[in-house]
């Protein structure tokens, strides 16, 4: 059964293509901050990587996180034609995250930085990278999800409500941390750890955030959207609701960024393996007692 049309890939596309042309200073604040995590995290795996593939991460970091780790052999990029950085030593395809152009046991490492929230497949999409490394790779991305811009989208929603009495979905939706993790189950994944980073940046108003959003190319590209632009006594009303729920004691304004990490592994024979159920050698009950009589 096909998965259910969520997200306009190819409005998705084209708010990315668009504002890497315009290449806004700063607006990739959430990338650089992905990249140097992504470092750390892989820093903390002891092995090399014969050839490691970026999928989908809007931009050069994730490449680049490849071509600095010396762990790594032979680093790739796949992204739409018009997100693909030129790299040094990094050749560059086109491909499209929920259709990768990658062989069955091809890639001992996959990483992906923030592309991954917009993908109508998810499922798919990790089905297919588990297909394409080879045993004991590891999948290492980020994504944004749990209560990534709850500000934002409350603001908007009793805005709306308020003068129109009704509300059109303004924010897209961000997967839940433990959903993310029954996918990677799903997906046929060994040892899947999920967890998340929570970011916290503050914005002088509302419109300054909305700004920061369109430079990302992070804007609403949900099929269920509304086709009519916000009118400005609703956006003037949502701007007063999120100062007074939202603002610090300063006036600045609050919005949440949830960066969920994924890691997982190709299953091999080698790996650690849960223990048989009935295996144990002693009971939980006589542990709870011993631990009882001890305090």
């Amino acid at each position: 059964m096909a998965a259910p049309e969520i997200f306009d890939a190819s409005l998705a596309r084209a708010r990315l293509e668009r504002a890497a042309r315009l290449g806004a200073a700063g607006a990739d604040f959430l990338l650089r901050r992905a990249m140097e995590d992504f470092a750390e995290r892989l820093a903390l795996v002891t092995r090399r990587f014969a050839v490691a593939v970026d999928i989908a991460t809007p931009g050069p970091h994730g490449a680049e996180a490849l071509i600095r780790d010396p762990r790594v052999d032979f680093a790739a990029q796949a992204a739409p034609s018009a997100l693909l950085a030129a790299q040094p030593h990094c050749p560059a395809f086109v491909g499209d995250a929920e259709r990768l152009a990658l062989a069955p046991q091809s890639c001992d490492l996959v990483g992906s930085l923030l592309g991954l929230q917009s993908v109508n497949d998810l499922p798919g999409t990790l089905i297919q990278i588990r297909q394409a490394l080879r045993p004991d790779g590891l999948l290492l991305a980020c994504l944004l999800g749990g209560d990534t811009l709850t500000e934002l989208r409350q603001s908007l929603t009793a805005g709306e409500a308020e003068i129109l009495a009704g509300a059109a979905p303004r924010v897209s939706p961000f997967a839940d941390v433990r959903a993310l993790g029954a996918l990677l189950q799903r997906a046929g994944f060994a040892l899947p750890v999920v967890d998340l980073e929570r970011v916290v940046v503050r914005y002088s108003d509302m419109i300054a955030l909305m700004r920061d959003l369109r430079a990302m190319g992070a804007t609403n590209v949900l099929i269920a959207r509304s086709r009519r632009f916000l009118r400005r006594d609703v956006l003037a009303r949502a701007g007063q609701i999120y100062a007074e729920r939202f603002a610090d004691e300063d006036g600045r304004l609050r919005a949440t960024f949830d960066i969920v990490w994924l890691s997982g592994w190709a299953p091999h024979e080698s790996q650690q393996k849960p223990l048989k159920p009935g295996s144990a050698k002693a009971r939980l009950e006589d542990a709870l007692k011993a631990a009882r009589k001890g305090s």
